[in-house]
């Protein structure tokens, strides 16, 4: 009696020892928050526990076959970090305990003798490996006490390896959003930089040594496109510069291109570039970033070469913002050395128009652009007369608007001259033959009413021929006589010139092309002489300005208001 008494106290005490080394095995375990160490402690606790000299941890690397060897201790043949193929089956994976000689091949696979057991370290849902151990010292089985407490402390230990895997996890991420943040900090500070920049070469610098300081990268390079020329806008550690041919090269490869890829670009391969990439601005590749390899060597992931995209791109808005800055710039100067040349060609116009008695006048000039490249002017001579001119010099802007004063200082130089119509022409087509680039020329007429007002001489330059409508007939005259435009070529041959009576109720009408060449609003048809001499004999007996305005009126009806090219008209009435 007093024996199993006894016996009962040894088994009680055991119990509570058993259960105590559980319990505070558990808690450090769980606590543990390294899949190594409690590994490690599983498998030392248990041989020590059991006197086993031969103990393995298997992990299940994703596939139901395949196992790498976590932890191995005693002789075994098996190193740490070993693959291995075991063919378990199926349902052999729900089971808390597989022993050995259900499994010989497996066994001694593993390099285990015989009496081998298998703890299947599982949680609710997932298999995570075995816990493999030899037979004990003793070579005595284990009894249902032993299983049992190494049964509950594999479950313990698959759970705090579970718990352990989500911290590890969780780490990385808050890893990978610490590097994040990181990130958008100081893509938010480069902006800031960025912003108050407007020196192209210092965005370049800024950009380079932001690359060099955040990727911790030696080689560095910084294609840019701009006008149509790709160059290097910032490089460092470049062993040397690319061909043209190599940089043509660079922008045809992938957006993210990684240089162990098939490539024809030496360029990369002797500067040891590993990553290229593309920089676009509306959806335009005009910027082309390289880089070589990180301080750590190891090869670029997808949250580096998101990073290096936003920071190239950045840069290249930046210097985008630079090219517009300039270009608008640019433009308000060259606003306002139109505005400024416009001024100057309102000035060479005749302003308010000359009378000329005897006569009704009138004349005005609609230009199309700002500065435009028809001339008119109405010059009185000391002998009483009076020259009407009407020009048209190719082009407009600030060429055209220099061109005509050119035409307007001769003409008034002329003017007081006793010279014929025919030899000032030629004087004047030579002098700006000689001066003027061979693509630019005049189309001119001029004539001169007399002092009694009743002849007009005249002379055309390679101009629209002015109408000469009579009071009793209303099919005009055309005044066609002259010679070729001013400008084209040198006075190989005098001009002609020709006169014309003049009698009451006569009209002469002066205009530009940009009268004849008015387009339709579908540009497919033009205005033509035929509908402004129809205009005009609709017109004929009313005064000089209102038929003028009728003409205007007629265009600006058939185009829709949609002007092309300069507009010039001068109307001579005798009264």
């Amino acid at each position: 009696m007093d024996t199993k008494i006894s016996l009962s106290n040894t088994e009680e005490r055991q119990s509570r020892f058993e259960l105590r080394t559980l319990l505070e095995t558990s808690r450090m375990l769980i606590e543990s928050q390294e899949p190594d160490f409690v590994l490690n402690n599983l498998l030392l606790i248990t041989m020590g526990k059991l006197l086993v000299p031969k103990g393995i941890i298997l992990i299940n690397k994703g596939s139901d076959h395949f196992y790498v060897v976590s932890k191995v201790k005693g002789k075994n043949s098996l190193k740490e970090d070993d693959s291995i193929q075991l063919e378990f089956p199926e349902a052999t994976l729900d089971r808390s305990v597989v022993k050995g000689e259900e499994f010989p091949d497996i066994t001694k696979k593993l390099g285990l003798a015989e009496g081998s057991i298998f703890f299947n370290l599982r949680t609710t849902n997932h298999h995570l490996g075995f816990l493999c151990l030899g037979p004990k010292g003793n070579k005595q089985p284990l009894t249902d006490s032993e299983l049992e407490f190494i049964e509950s402390l594999t479950i313990i230990s698959s759970v705090a390896i579970a718990n352990s895997r989500m911290f590890q996890e969780l780490r990385l991420i808050n890893r990978k959003l610490d590097r994040k943040v990181h990130d958008l900090n100081t893509l938010l500070e480069l902006s800031k930089d960025f912003n108050m920049m407007v020196d192209r070469e210092e965005i370049a610098r800024t950009f380079k040594f932001a690359m060099l300081g955040q990727m911790l990268i030696r080689t560095f390079f910084f294609v840019l496109e701009i006008d149509g020329k790709k160059s290097i806008v910032s490089s460092s550690g470049l062993k040397e510069k690319p061909t043209k041919k190599e940089l043509n090269t660079l922008f045809e490869l992938n957006d993210v291109f990684y240089c162990d890829e098939d490539h024809d670009c030496p360029f990369l391969e002797n500067n040891g570039i590993r990553l290229v990439i593309a920089l676009r601005f509306q959806n335009e590749k005009i910027g082309v970033v390289g880089v070589g390899a990180p301080a750590n060597n190891e090869p670029y992931g997808k949250e580096q070469v998101n990073f290096l995209q936003s920071l190239g791109n950045l840069a290249l808005l930046t210097i985008q913002k630079t090219l517009l800055l300039e270009e608008r710039i640019e433009k308000r100067r060259m606003e306002e050395e139109l505005n400024l040349a416009k001024t100057i060609q309102q000035g060479l116009l005749p302003s308010p128009i000359p009378t000329i008695d005897g006569f009704d006048l009138e004349a005005t000039n609609i230009s199309s652009r700002q500065v435009g490249g028809d001339y008119f002017d109405v010059v009185e001579t000391p002998d009483g007369g009076h020259i009407l001119a009407i020009a048209d010099v190719t082009g407009k802007g600030v060429p055209a608007s220099l061109l005509m004063a050119n035409l307007q200082s001769m003409l008034h130089a002329l003017a007081p001259i006793d010279i014929t119509l025919a030899e000032a022409t030629g004087s004047i087509n030579d002098i700006i033959h000689k001066n003027t680039p061979a693509d630019k020329f005049i189309t001119f007429f001029w004539g001169k009413v007399s002092a009694d007002g009743k002849r007009f001489d005249y002379v055309n330059a390679g101009h629209n021929n002015p109408l000469l409508f009579r009071k009793e007939n209303k099919e005009p005259e055309e005044l066609d006589a002259g010679g070729v435009i001013l400008g084209a070529m040198p006075s190989m041959m005098p001009y002609d010139s020709a006169s014309v009576k003049l009698q009451s109720g006569d009209t002469i009408v002066f205009y530009t092309d940009g009268v004849t060449e008015a387009m339709n609003p579908q540009q497919t048809e033009e205005y033509e002489e035929e509908r402004l001499i129809k205009c005009l004999q609709k017109n004929l007996e009313k005064s000089s300005k209102e038929i003028m305005d009728a003409v205007i009126d007629d265009i600006t009806e058939f185009s829709n208001g949609v002007q092309y090219d300069d507009i010039t008209i001068l109307v001579l009435k005798v009264n």
